[in-house]
């Protein structure tokens, strides 16, 4: 069965790859997909491409990449057990913010891929893709730190972007840093309780 989630997540990578829907396809230097494992109980979305994702194709292994991944190891994730993705597959000039028409053009993408992951819970990183998937204009101080449901029984659980962590550097108790580190415990405990590992 495995096999089977992998061709069919390789099958739509090269579907995306060849994607013209909107104007971001003009400069694009790659289409970042997406990785991980194809089994993923966890996936974690983000905004959109940066410049070092734009060169490699690879999703978050920039400076807030390295973060993240730096994130997840805390509670003993490892970054090859969860599934990694953007809201948008290519970048936005300048690293701006997607605009609403290429979230909507590039939406089927990201929904393929949840249809074949079927994860158990979608870790939304920062503003947009919290705001995209809960339908809402509230921010992510409001949304954070707790669980949301979504279509087919999958819960939401928004967390601050890494980048936004990068620009906010402070440990100190109720900053965005410290509340990231209780939401990654929280995280942990939930998919501990629904799944053997993230993986599973």
């Amino acid at each position: 069965m495995s096999g089977t989630f992998e061709l069919s997540l390789d099958v739509l990578s090269r579907k995306a790859a060849e994607c013209r829907r909107c104007p971001l396809a003009d400069g694009r230097r790659t289409v970042v997909f997406g990785e991980g494992n194809p089994r993923a109980s966890l996936l974690f979305v983000g905004e959109g491409p940066g410049e070092v994702e734009d060169e490699t194709g690879r999703p978050f292994v920039g400076p807030a990449g390295q973060l993240l991944t730096q994130i997840l190891a805390s509670v003993g994730i490892q970054r090859e057990e969860v599934y990694i993705a953007n809201i948008v597959k290519c970048r936005p000039p300048g690293n701006r913010v997607p605009t609403r028409p290429e979230m909507e053009a590039c939406w089927d993408w990201l929904a393929a891929q949840i249809a074949l992951l079927r994860p158990r819970i979608v870790v939304t990183l920062g503003n947009v893709p919290t705001q995209w998937f809960l339908a809402t204009t509230e921010g992510i101080a409001q949304l954070r730190g707790r669980f949301h449901r979504w279509r087919g029984g999958i819960e939401v659980f928004p967390m601050y972007h890494p980048s936004y962590l990068l620009r906010n550097p402070s440990k100190a108790k109720g900053s965005p840093k410290h509340q990231t580190w209780l939401d990654i415990q929280t995280v942990k405990e939930r998919i501990s309780l629904l799944c053997p590992t993230p993986g599973a």
